[in-house]
């Protein structure tokens, strides 16, 4: 481009004004990078003037080159008449496009008034083709010899058109098309499809999550966490003012241990603090089907639960949690499907710790290896149900219930290479990574 450049400026110097495509005409280069090099030129500063200039050229249409060659339409049907006359039928059967060209040409054809045998007449000996002098005079660069109410009625007649001589690069058809404007998964729901897809995979059914407002009873009780729980404090809990009681039957509770717990405490309506409310519901309906049968349920969906504002948890957040009710199920058995789980997920650096929850024993928290952060991170909880949990829902004796609780959030964290949860949820979030992210394909 810098020598292209020099080029134009020697030129220019040596002719003192040239338009680009002279330019282009005498260093014989294409006119694109003529423009490009006069573009550089003028980056550099106050070294050459410019001015765009435009020029409209005539140029003949199909049809023009065509009449300029063989003459107007109404000539053509004068020409073909012949001094003694000739039959109209005739005319127009020989004369290509004689219905136009007759039209035209009524001012110097007459034809006789026998209706059932016009015949067609010449009025003059000669005619001035003035139709196809223009088109001559324009095809061979004489535009200024025909006058502009010529040029319009040409133009109007399809004749011949005016444009500006344009030069078009070649398609390249291997370039990417412009990026349609469009909405985006959060990495967050890429990741909940495939939590739902490997439960699927892994024989669970979804249960039901839509239930925001749960009592105390499904809440808390049937979770063993009993009036002394921190649980129940109005610091760690949201109560419902209206409808503050729901209507719980509380016959479930005959088979437990002897409760110093009022039915108006089992009654109040909270916001619900955990999807392991959905599952006691799930493991009640499961039990009232007899013969107890073992079953595997998810809430798949990510679930949005509540509790109070504190300085390492938001007002909201969310659950995915899996629960498996059957006969002889061990520790080792919940272990083992954790680990499918997360294999599935491209997560095989995995430790389990034990726990504390109201409602599983033993409990587990599942950890995941981060390699951004260099540590190990939270990626689930776990445990099995305590049997004075099973027991009053009218499970067997013999009955065990699993329950796992894999987090989205941790996990999508360790997928997508995010060393901080702000870049994931919060006002910080910066939408273009969420524009940018791929669609979260796990290594299997």
């Amino acid at each position: 481009m810098a020598e292209l450049s020099e080029k134009v400026l020697k030129l220019i110097e040596e002719n003192g004004k040239l338009s680009s495509l002279e330019i282009a005409n005498k260093l014989k280069v294409d006119h694109q990078k003529i423009i490009g090099a006069i573009k550089s030129i003028e980056a550099c500063g106050n070294v050459i003037k410019t001015q765009q200039e435009s020029e409209k050229h005539w140029h003949l249409t199909d049809e023009g080159k065509k009449v300029a060659e063989e003459g107007s339409h109404e000539a053509v049907v004068f020409n073909g008449i012949p001094s003694e006359g000739i039959a109209q039928k005739v005319l127009m059967k020989n004369i290509p496009n004689a219905k136009v060209g007759f039209s035209k040409a009524m001012s110097f054809v007459s034809t006789n008034l026998d209706p059932m045998d016009p015949e067609s007449m010449r009025k003059v000996e000669s005619i001035e083709d003035k139709v196809q002098l223009s088109l001559q005079q324009i095809k061979n660069l004489q535009i200024d010899q025909v006058p502009e109410s010529q040029k319009q009625e040409l133009k109007r007649g399809s004749f011949c058109k005016n444009g500006k001589d344009t030069k078009f690069k070649k398609y390249n058809f291997n370039a990417l098309g412009a990026p349609v404007a469009s909405g985006h998964y959060h990495p967050l729901l890429k990741v909940r499809s495939e939590f739902k897809n490997i439960f699927i995979k892994l024989g669970f059914t979804e249960m039901p999550t839509s239930n925001y407002v749960e009592s105390s009873f499904w809440n808390l009780t049937h979770s063993s966490s009993l009036k002394p729980h921190p649980a129940r404090d109005l610091q760690d809990t949201f109560f419902v003012s209206d409808p503050r009681t729901a209507r719980v039957s509380l016959k479930t509770t005959s088979r437990r241990p002897p409760l110093r717990l009022k039915r108006e405490e089992a009654q109040k309506n909270v916001l619900r603090t955990h999807t392991t409310a959905v599952s006691a519901r799930m493991l009640y309906a499961l039990a009232q089907n007899k013969p107890f049968k073992p079953s595997n349920t998810s809430a798949s969906t990510v679930s949005s639960v509540m509790k109070t504002l504190d300085a390492t948890h938001l007002a909201e957040f969310h659950q995915i949690e899996g629960i498996m009710a059957g006969r002889g199920l061990k520790l080792a058995h919940l272990m083992e499907i954790l680990r499918v789980f997360f294999n599935s997920l491209g997560m095989t650096q995995l430790k389990f710790k034990p726990a504390y929850n109201p409602y599983t024993e033993p409990s587990m928290e599942v950890f995941g290896y981060h390699s951004g952060l260099n540590k190990w991170v939270e990626v689930g909880n776990s445990g099995m149900f305590r049997p004075e949990m099973l027991l009053p829902m009218g499970l067997p004796e013999d009955g065990h219930g699993h329950r796992m609780g894999p987090l989205p959030r941790t996990t999508t964290m360790i997928k997508y290479g995010l060393n901080n949860i702000r870049e994931l949820v919060g006002h910080k979030v910066n939408l273009q990574m969420v524009q940018d992210f791929p669609i979260c394909r796990m290594d299997k």
